[in-house]
Order: structure tokens, then C-alpha cells, then sequence
């Protein structure tokens, strides 16, 4: 089947996750990925960990599908590869320093002068401009700077997201705004520059707490994994060492929450508990009356129990239990791609579509497809050999 991206290609100064996630994605949809990476030791994501038959476990989840060019992008010859591949390329992904490609002579001008057609998308910590511009900016640093860890671990004691979320964040905007810049290529015939920043993806996605503490309002006070302003929603300990995670959306369900799974339907209509606003200003009060029931029950128990009063729930998994969900075996989310240490298994990017398959290609190793590459160039093999013995590749 036709994938909506075949015959597109990216070319990607990348590395970490914010650049390589927004590309995989691009990959997964068909398009052709050439991911220049340094000669020798390539990407420093690479270097991780080792979790992944020896493989580094974040570099395996955003780069299957792409393929490795190495070069040494401050030596002259190897710039004049990047700009051969640039001048009939459809996109250029970077997350380098501000201003490393324009130092480079491959500014916003520069790049459309050699392909007025390339979509240039830049990934950084702040954006291009501003007096933040030149900071240096990692994951947890924008999550601290946007105001998440504010809102999320336990009272005073703050407590990072457990992935990259900022990554993530920027990534996933960089993948939609390339994709509508694609969109209207078809419709202009022109590219067009992208500056997508870390800190206003996320702080996009922070927008129900900063709603929340419009006009010097208090924002969300931190609360573990229960939720910050619905009560009950979160995390509740059963007997047998037990947890199961539970969440009530309207008064409808926390009747039925009442008489069926605490087995007090009065309960309901208790003063301090008969709105969502004043079962979460009286909590802990409602949480010692559902852990004295659930205190007395297994984990099983109260679930079947949560089950037939039609309240949410969840298992608190681990990251074993996540490899193995029956919900994803029954869909057949999983597939073998191939790796330098050998086939791993990797999850369907998410959405399924009737009418294509998701590429699924191997994670390269480094440099693994320099000489084809610089051969579709039209280098010859002594080129490439002269290349080698520079370093340049």
C-alpha cells in the first residue's frame, strides 16, 4: 500500500529524543529519513545505556525506519555532501544549538536560496529568538521552566515526569506543523521555516493548571497520582498489599459508586461529600471511609465490585506488565524490526488505518548506509575513499 509520506525525503542534523521522535513519526508514515549523525560514535543517545541487547533503550524507541549517514560537518567536503542532499530534499529536521546551522551558511535565506521547496524545521529549548534564546535546555529543565514540576509529585517534594515529556511535547509539534507545511507546499509550491520551542510545547499541555490559577488563582496543589481537583480519582490501596486506580467523572457515578462498591448509599448525600467541589475539600475524610472498605477486600474484589457499578478502573502496571497487555496482544500492536544487535520488538505507531501499513524498518547502526547514500550522490567509490581516509565520513 501507498504510505502518505512515500517519496518524501527528511534529512535530520539530530540528536537525543526531541528531533529523532518528530522523525520516526515521519518515518512511520513512509518518508525517507537520512539521519546525519557524528562519524565514529553518531547520535550520543546511542550511548545511554546499554538495556537493549547492548543497545541504548532510547535510541532504539525514536530511530527504526532511518537511515545513518555519517560526517564531519566541519570539514568542507562533508558540507558539500549535506548541502548535495539538501538542494533535493523535501525536509530538514534540527535540534543543534541556536544558531549552529546558520553558522554553517545554512540559515533560513541560505536554505531557501538552495531548495526554495525544503520545509526547515528547528527544535530548540526556547526558540530562535528572545533573551532565552542561547540557554541550554534538557528535558527536565523545560518541565521545571514550564511549570510542571509545580503541579505533579507530593506535597513539597516535586517529581519529574517519568519520560521525556518535553521531548515528546516538541516533537510531536514539530511532526504536525511539518506535516501541514507539506500540506501547503502542495498548494504554494514553496517551503517554508519552522521554529518550534521545548518550553511552549509544554507549557501548551499545561494548560488546565494555568487555567486553573487564572488571575493569581492557587494553582492544582501537588497529589501524587490522584488527580489534583476531582475526588475520588487516583490511586487506592486494597488488602493483600493491593492498589487499583479509580476515577469518578459526575454525580451519576459517585451514587452508583456509593451503593454499590462502598455498600452505603446514604453516603451519597452526605453534606460533605455531595458535590465534586466538596468531596475534594473534604478528601481525606472520603478517603478513610473507601480505604476502610477496601482495606477489607483483594484487589480482584474491588474491581469486579468497580466493574459492575460502571466505574473507571485500572491496573497499576509495570513496565513487565505493559510488555505484556493482553490489550495489545489482541490487536496486534506488536511487530520485530531488525537492530544491529538483532530483531527487537517495537509497538505500531498509535492509530490504525485501513488504507496503509506503518513502515517498520530496522534501527541503523552507525554509518550503515554512507557509501549508498554518497553513491546516490554520484561520488565515486575513490571519492568516498578520499572521504574516509579524511575522516570526513
Amino acid at each position: 500500500m501507498t504510505r502518505p509520506l512515500d517519496g518524501i525525503t527528511v534529512v535530520s542534523l539530530e540528536h537525543a529524543i526531541a528531533a529523532p521522535f518528530c522523525t520516526r513519526q515521519l518515518a512511520d508514515l513512509g518518508a525517507r529519513v537520512i539521519k546525519v549523525e557524528r562519524p565514529g560514535e553518531g547520535d550520543f543517545a546511542r550511548a545511554y545505556d546499554q538495556r537493549v541487547h547492548g543497545l541504548a533503550s532510547h535510541f532504539v524507541w525514536v530511530n527504526r525506519s532511518k537511515e545513518s549517514l555519517t560526517l564531519d560537518l566541519k570539514q568542507p567536503a562533508a558540507m558539500a555532501v549535506l548541502r548535495d542532499l539538501l538542494a533535493q530534499a523535501d525536509v530538514l529536521v534540527q535540534n543543534l544549538a541556536p544558531g549552529a546551522t546558520a553558522r554553517m551558511g545554512l540559515g533560513r535565506d541560505a536554505l531557501r536560496n538552495l531548495n526554495p521547496r525544503l520545509v526547515a524545521c528547528d527544535i530548540s529549548g526556547y526558540g530562535n529568538d528572545g533573551p532565552y534564546r542561547d540557554r541550554k535546555a534538557y528535558d527536565l529543565l523545560i518541565q521545571s521552566e514550564a511549570g510542571f514540576l509545580s503541579v505533579t509529585g507530593n506535597g513539597d517534594q516535586p517529581a519529574k515526569s517519568g519520560n521525556s515529556i518535553a521531548d515528546i511535547a516538541a516533537g510531536m509539534y514539530a511532526y504536525s506543523n511539518i506535516l501541514a507545511a507539506l500540506l501547503q507546499r502542495g498548494r504554494t509550491g514553496q517551503g517554508s521555516h519552522i521554529d518550534v520551542s521545548m518550553l511552549e510545547a509544554l507549557a501548551e499541555w499545561m494548560g488546565f493548571p494555568m487555567y486553573y490559577a487564572f488571575e493569581g488563582a492557587a494553582p492544582p496543589a501537588r497529589s501524587g497520582a490522584a488527580h489534583a481537583t476531582i475526588y475520588p480519582y487516583g490511586p487506592f490501596a486494597t488488602g493483600e498489599d493491593g492498589m487499583v486506580m479509580l476515577g469518578l467523572q459526575n454525580e451519576r457515578e459517585w451514587k452508583s459508586f456509593c451503593a454499590v462498591v462502598l455498600r452505603q448509599p446514604a453516603l451519597a448525600d452526605d453534606a460533605r461529600f455531595s458535590s465534586n467541589a466538596r468531596r475534594h475539600e473534604n478528601r481525606k475524610a472520603l478517603e478513610a471511609v473507601i480505604l476502610g472498605v477496601f482495606g477489607r477486600l483483594t484487589p480482584a474484589q474491588v474491581t469486579a465490585l468497580l466493574d459492575e457499578a460502571q466505574i473507571a478502573n485500572a491496573r497499576v502496571n509495570t513496565m513487565a506488565d505493559v510488555w505484556a497487555h493482553p490489550q495489545l496482544a489482541a490487536r496486534g500492536r506488536w511487530r520485530e524490526v531488525g537492530s544491529p544487535a538483532g530483531p527487537i520488538p517495537a509497538l505500531l505507531p498509535p492509530g490504525a488505518n485501513d488504507g496503509y501499513e506503518y513502515r517498520m524498518d530496522g534501527v541503523p547502526a552507525v554509518g550503515q548506509h554512507t557509501d549508498a547514500i554518497l553513491r546516490e550522490l554520484g561520488r565515486s567509490d575513490a571519492d568516498i575513499a578520499s572521504l574516509r581516509a579524511a575522516s570526513a565520513i
